[in-house]
């Protein structure tokens, strides 16, 4: 497939009548800042409309808004910036249904694709080639009882669980749903302190001291650009 520009993608997604659409806050290229594929220049393709409303929530931005763009015209775009990784996040990708069309197309154009989601619905679904990212929702994220626990069976050795901690509440949450399930022995399973409310220094003092075994992790692109969108 050609690449096609940005105006003319966005043109054709305005236009189109017909087939899947999905409405889109942002398409970009950055580095992957967190999970599995950190560091990997990556494709993020960010889908309109979340359905939570977590404190630290940094993406406020793309609960609104948005453009409604086809398959084909993102697909395109994506292929304009040739790389291999591609991120679908949000707001909450699954709560467009049409998010499922288009990670089958990515995975069939070749793609190394993950999936970013809350883990408020349900996972099932998603095709199996996606690497998928679950966001498990602490007690101070505000969203604790939107969890859907099913999910966690679903959880496969190339997924991670994701676990933003926003204070010693939340770590003794998250360790006790770590040893309860043995997330461990499922999948990655992934410690990230929100950004300014939890010291990075004293989870990491944590989970050394506990012997847990999960992944510490910092959010690269805040390292790097700070709280700027669309990075």
């Amino acid at each position: 497939m050609a690449a096609m520009p940005v105006a003319a993608a966005q043109d054709g997604a305005a236009t189109a009548s017909t087939g899947s659409r999905l409405k889109l806050t942002e398409i970009f290229c950055s580095l992957q800042g967190e999970a599995d594929a950190v560091g990997w220049p990556t494709v993020f393709v960010r889908l309109t409309g979340c359905p939570l409303r977590c404190r630290y929530c940094d993406t406020a931005y793309a609960f609104h808004g948005g453009e409604w763009w086809t398959l084909d015209a993102i697909l395109a775009r994506v292929l304009s910036f040739g790389v291999r990784h591609v991120c679908v996040t949000g707001g909450e990708p699954l709560a467009q249904r049409a998010c499922l069309d288009l990670l089958v197309a990515l995975c069939d154009a070749g793609y190394r694709v993950s999936l970013e989601t809350s883990g408020a619905l349900d996972i099932a679904a998603v095709d199996a080639r996606v690497a998928r990212v679950v966001d498990l929702k602490t007690p101070d994220s505000g969203e604790c009882e939107r969890n859907r626990l099913a999910n966690l069976p679903l959880l496969h050795a190339h997924d991670q669980l994701k676990f933003v901690l926003c204070s010693r509440a939340d770590y003794e949450w998250a360790a006790a749903m770590v040893r309860e399930h043995a997330l461990h022995q499922r999948c990655q399973v992934l410690f990230s302190p929100s950004h300014r409310q939890l010291a990075p220094r004293d989870l990491a003092e944590w989970i050394l001291a506990d012997r847990l075994p999960v992944r510490f992790q910092l959010q690269l692109h805040k390292q790097l650009w700070g709280d700027l969108p669309g990075r």
